[in-house]
């Protein structure tokens, strides 16, 4: 079984809702880092020399290859990263090898086979 890292940089107010919404596309869990900082395109706002940029989080979720783009794309919508700049992104990666998830397996074989 082949896996793919999913990295989602997301308003820490839509953490929830995207973690609900991968979990209902596919996902098994997630790992949360919290109070994260990005700068876009266009430099932060600032009020007296403090940052008036909203929290991000940081969510890594290793997925099943065969799941992933729908996982991918249903965060995308669910967070609005199209909508307007600044929203937030989500990037997927390779994973090479991955241990500590072989109690996952024998789930997502089960869902990877009614998925195809």
């Amino acid at each position: 079984m082949h896996f793919k890292l999913l990295l989602v940089f997301v308003e820490d107010a839509k953490t929830d809702k995207v973690m609900k919404a991968a979990r209902e596309a596919g996902a098994t869990g997630a790992t949360v880092i919290n109070n994260a900082r990005g700068e876009g395109v266009n430099k932060t706002k600032t009020f007296f020399g403090l940052s008036l940029d909203t929290q991000r989080d940081v969510l890594l979720f290793i997925v099943e290859e065969h799941l992933s783009r729908k996982i991918l794309e249903t965060i995308a919508t669910v967070a609005g990263f199209d909508d307007e700049p600044g929203q937030g992104i989500a990037i997927q990666l390779d994973v090479e090898d991955a241990v500590g998830v072989a109690h996952q397996i024998q789930t997502l074989s089960n869902v990877v086979e009614n998925e195809l």
